[in-house]
């Protein structure tokens, strides 16, 4: 009988190890290679960063919002075998803030799915995020112009068309339709 091979655990480390430009992300330990994004997902990103952003300043609010790449280690900095690039990070505790991104999970999390992130996006970064206390999470899925809303903190989940009004639990009062912005 032979033994099975072990797979190399991956840290950060690893993830600075890499050639320039090439971004990637950690869950478990295993490196996940990101490709460039769309541009039907920059408008979608770029768009919801400037209304989350320009909706904070209005009700002059204590979270700041984020885009990739931003570094965020959900487990904190010391877990190093979890280093996530969400598209769009909200963080509404300064004290998680560093130079190098968010130690610890962000209040508000939102992932563009791209034909090769989907399996992460909907199964592992759900997971990682709802085991790592983000209070609500966006699955925004340009293809079929879906939106899958959890809402960690009151254990709920809904689903939503581009041109549903679609609301934060994070963030009082914020509400938006996709389909406005495209």
């Amino acid at each position: 009988m032979t033994a099975l091979k072990e797979e190399k655990l991956y840290t950060y480390s690893d993830i600075e190890a890499l050639q320039e430009g090439i971004r990637a992300e950690l869950i478990d330990g295993k490196i996940y290679y990101l490709a460039s994004p769309s541009t039907l997902h920059q408008r979608i990103s770029g768009a919801l960063h400037f209304a989350i952003y320009s909706h904070i300043a209005a009700h002059k609010g204590k979270c700041e919002v984020f885009t990739a790449p931003f570094g965020v280690w959900p487990f904190g900095e010391e877990n190093d075998t979890n280093y996530l690039e969400p598209d769009l990070s909200v963080v509404c505790d300064p004290g998680k803030l560093t130079e190098k991104g968010c130690n610890g999970a962000p209040d508000f999390v939102i992932e563009i799915v791209s034909p090769s992130t989907a399996s992460r996006d909907y199964l592992y970064k759900l997971n990682q995020y709802q085991s790592a206390g983000v209070r609500e999470y966006w699955i925004i899925n340009p293809d079929n112009q879906f939106i899958n809303v959890f809402d960690f903190t009151g254990d709920t989940s809904n689903s939503y068309r581009f041109a549903d009004t679609v609301g934060s639990s994070v963030l009082e009062g914020f509400t938006i339709r996709i389909s406005d912005l495209l």
